[in-house]
């Protein structure tokens, strides 16, 4: 009789989850929808003169403008004399940008859209761009396919994302702390590292060029930075809005301390340095 034949018993499948990437964007919508992120974004707005100038924009070219909030990379486009549109899926920062536009007679077409999932024909632009806006879809290879698919063959993609050991890196793991990012979700600070990026972009990319670079926050003191930012930014505000008096005032002291650590200013006021990644891609 021959010998029984012994198989070793399979371990058992450890299933990962996946995120639900509807129900975070739908939170992520009502945060940004909340506050006034147009009051933060103006103080931005040499990142986006600075993107441009990364990428010798030409008089004339089509650029579009991918989470635009209100407007910083579009405004500055346009006063390089390109044809641009301006999107994001919140319609409020919109019309925040729409004045801004208005009010230095700048001609930029300004439309309610999804990063993931854009209403324009393949190739329709010459250059498509995002400050700190893209960085945050649930479904990053959707949105890096939508960036590539609507720019033209030979068009450039210019990005800037914050970088994870910056300062707005380190205040997004501080909020972290005590609201954890959905499991398995993807962090947003990736875009801000070279290594991401080339998983997205560099199998459509003829090169991609980055460089780091710095944001000064400038605020009267490091009190008045979170009492900005607990008011307007959406991110923040919903973190504190969650939390309980306590916690509230254990994130405050945190964000205080990371300030301080990081406060280049001599005096009483608040200049500090925000690694970002500067980024330019140019499409096969």
């Amino acid at each position: 009789m021959p010998a029984a034949t012994l198989t070793a018993a399979k371990p058992a499948r450890q299933e990962t989850a996946s995120p639900d990437l509807a129900a975070i964007k739908a939170r992520q919508k009502a945060a940004w929808s909340s506050g006034d992120y147009a009051i933060v974004g103006t103080t931005l707005q040499i990142v986006g003169e600075e993107l441009c100038e990364a990428l010798d924009l030409s008089g004339g070219s089509k650029v579009l403008d991918v989470a635009a909030g209100n407007g910083m990379v579009s405004l500055a486009a346009a006063r390089r004399w390109c044809d641009v549109v301006s999107t994001d899926y919140v319609a409020s920062l919109l019309e925040r940008g729409r004045a801004r536009a208005q009010a230095e007679g700048l001609a930029i077409e300004f439309m309610e859209a999804d990063a993931e999932d854009l209403p324009f024909a393949e190739g329709t632009f010459d250059v498509v761009v995002s400050t700190f806006g893209v960085m945050f879809t649930p479904n990053q290879e959707k949105a890096a396919a939508e960036l590539l698919r609507v720019c033209k063959s030979g068009g450039q993609i210019g990005l800037a994302s914050w970088t994870p050991d910056g300062f707005i890196g380190q205040v997004f793991k501080t909020l972290g702390k005590y609201l954890p990012p959905p499991a398995a979700a993807k962090s947003p600070l990736l875009w801000g590292t070279r290594t991401r990026l080339t998983e997205m972009f560099g199998p459509a990319a003829s090169w991609i060029k980055t460089e780091s670079r710095y944001f000064n926050f400038r605020y009267r003191s490091a009190q008045h930075f979170i009492e900005v930012f607990r008011n307007y930014y959406g991110p923040m505000l919903k973190a504190f809005s969650a939390l309980d008096t306590l916690q509230q005032n254990r994130l405050e002291k945190d964000l205080y301390d990371l300030i301080s650590r990081m406060n280049r200013a001599d005096d009483e006021t608040m200049i500090v340095p925000s690694e970002y990644l500067e980024v330019v891609i140019m499409k096969r």
